[in-house]
């Protein structure tokens, strides 16, 4: 039996953007309501936690009014015809209510908390406010379960062995500039096809890279049909 090519996608909220999630980097995104340090980092947990806890809650709870969009969608249908996993930058769960099985969550998952003293006594809470002086089942207050600015990123090598792995790289919604994340293209093979969607100019270049300057919903039915033929 003939073995399905490997996918590995890198998205990022230029994904997530059309089914109305809010994007820190693009105009009119939250970096312009709020200074991002304030309430993505660790240093702004430790100088406010509960403004930090309440920015969550409410990402959490417009998370729950949105929809995945037909980019998110087109990725399940993919799982048909090829081996797909997603590495993707965001902490919605868009591409899981969408259908696709294998997502790796590189900066953690809005849906989820966590104690402050183990990382890994983590509670899936859905949709709902997490009250401040809410405690994990170890005593300790709750936080979310992201990754933060000045934190380690935990799957990150998880994530490039996904990547070395892949038989075709996509790229979709990320501008590429945060690192460890932007990183992970270097881990691909050689010759390795690269599609990258993004109606904006991104740095990255290559010789075995296609670009499709669409929005992601655009780019990927256009990308859908050059797979098909490819497979």
């Amino acid at each position: 039996m003939k073995s399905l090519k490997k996918i590995v996608a890198l998205t990022g909220a230029g994904i997530s953007a059309e089914s109305g999630i809010s994007t820190f980097r693009d105009s009119g995104g939250l970096w312009e309501q709020y200074d991002v340090m304030e309430v993505a980092s660790i240093d702004g947990w430790h100088k406010n936690p509960q403004l930090v806890q309440r920015f969550y809650n409410d990402r959490r709870k417009q998370l729950g009014e949105v929809e995945p969009n037909e980019a998110h969608r087109i990725f399940a249908e993919l799982e048909k015809n090829f081996d797909v996993t997603i590495v993707t930058q965001n902490v919605d769960n868009l591409h899981e209510r969408a259908g696709s099985t294998k997502i790796v969550h590189l900066h953690g998952e809005l849906t989820k908390v966590r104690s402050t003293i183990d990382p890994n006594l983590i509670i899936d809470v859905g949709y709902r406010t997490i009250e401040w002086g809410e405690k994990a089942p170890d005593g300790s207050q709750l936080r979310p379960h992201i990754v933060w600015f000045g934190e380690a990123v935990p799957l990150i090598e998880t994530a490039a062995a996904i990547v070395a792995e892949a038989d075709i790289l996509l790229i979709i919604g990320t501008s590429l500039n945060v690192y460890p994340a932007a990183g992970l293209v270097g881990y691909a093979k050689r010759n390795v096809p690269i599609y990258l969607i993004d109606p904006n100019e991104v740095a990255y270049k290559g010789s075995n890279l296609t670009i499709i300057r669409e929005k992601a919903t655009i780019g990927m039915n256009q990308l859908k049909k050059l797979l098909w033929n490819l497979n």
